[in-house]
């Protein structure tokens, strides 16, 4: 069994176990999050490189494209009403679950089912709308069917299972469909980041009011003994913004067609940065801006280890829009033989 494999057991194990014993929030949090950036970061290993990677520009723009929505959330929850609100960002997020649910089964469906069922397209056209159409395969169509049950099941209870299923599998898929491109870009995007948590966590009540008011599954949750906190709570940001850092690092390894080298310093940065959030935020017994001490451990992990092996060119040039993919690797060295 490999190690994605026992990660997807173990994680899936520790989401239900808060349901039949007393689990330690703190200690939940950190596995959860760690089980989880591991997971997306295999999963984010595919033949082909990404057809699209984020720019520098964007990288630049995404911390401030951020503090607009969070402040405009904000104007929302404070002027109209927040069931109204809530009722409008469920119907929303029902959509997005049942996608991003359905895409983190499908690999594991997939075994199961007719080789047909995988490959063979399905083309709908909209009615009255023949230029709109959707693709899809039979699989993806019964991928959905758990999909669908389980985002019924949070927009009529809002469970915190069901938000904190919805939320591990946006997680997954936005560490593994999201790319970089290069760390040049990561590092301007951690850097942005880094200055916008700070921010409207420590100097504006903005972050912790949103995601108290915020009810989708934007953040996980973790049921603690104390009444009048029932939940520990960890935004999807800090697992998805530093996951996608980690799992760049994993692709510049596999890239090197050496093993996960600085995927493992990357990821050891990411488990002490959230194991040092906890420790402040218990030490100090307020809210904490997570990035604040995932980025620096990431980047600063990673950069010794480079720097320890020599590697900071190598790094610094590495591009993953223009590496090839396995199957033109194949068709080069055939012809070398040839």
């Amino acid at each position: 069994m490999n190690s994605e494999r026992l990660a997807n057991i173990a994680l899936a194990g520790l989401s239900l176990a808060p349901l039949v014993v007393n689990v330690d929030p703190n200690l939940n949090v950190v596995l959860t999050a760690c089980l989880t950036v591991f997971v997306g970061c295999y999963r984010s290993v595919k033949p082909t490189p990404p057809s699209e990677t984020m720019s520098k520009e964007h990288a630049m723009r995404f911390p401030l494209v951020g503090s607009a929505m969070l402040l405009s959330l904000f104007l929302l929850f404070k002027f109209l009403s927040k069931d109204l609100v809530n009722a409008v960002l469920t119907c929303y997020f029902f959509v997005l679950g049942i996608a991003a649910f359905s895409a983190t089964l499908l690999p594991s469906i997939k075994r199961f089912l007719p080789e047909k069922w995988n490959e063979d397209l399905v083309i709908w056209h909209f009615p009255y709308f023949r230029s709109l159409e959707f693709e899809f395969t039979r699989s993806q169509i019964v991928a959905a069917i758990p999909g669908t049950m389980f985002c019924v099941w949070y927009a009529k209870q809002k469970h915190w299972l069901a938000n904190n299923v919805l939320g591990l599998a946006f997680s997954i898929q936005g560490i593994e469909m999201l790319s970089l491109g290069s760390f040049k870009t990561g590092a301007i995007l951690l850097a942005g980041l880094f200055v916008y948590d700070i921010f409207w966590v420590f100097f504006t009540p903005v972050m912790v009011s949103v995601a108290k008011s915020f009810d989708a599954p934007i953040k996980l949750l973790f049921p603690t003994s104390d009444l009048k906190r029932p939940f520990s709570m960890l935004g999807l940001g800090d697992i998805v913004i530093p996951g996608i850092f980690v799992a760049l690092a994993l692709r510049f390894d596999v890239s090197r067609g050496k093993g996960p080298q600085y995927f493992k310093s990357a990821f050891s940065g990411y488990a002490v940065g959230v194991i040092s959030t906890i420790i402040v935020m218990n030490w100090f017994q307020a809210a904490q801006p997570a990035l604040l001490y995932i980025v620096p451990a990431v980047i600063g992990f990673l950069a010794v280890h480079c720097i320890w092996n020599g590697d900071v060119k190598p790094l610094l040039e590495f591009d993953e829009s223009k590496t090839q993919s396995t199957e033109e690797v194949a068709a080069e060295e055939s012809k070398k033989v040839e």
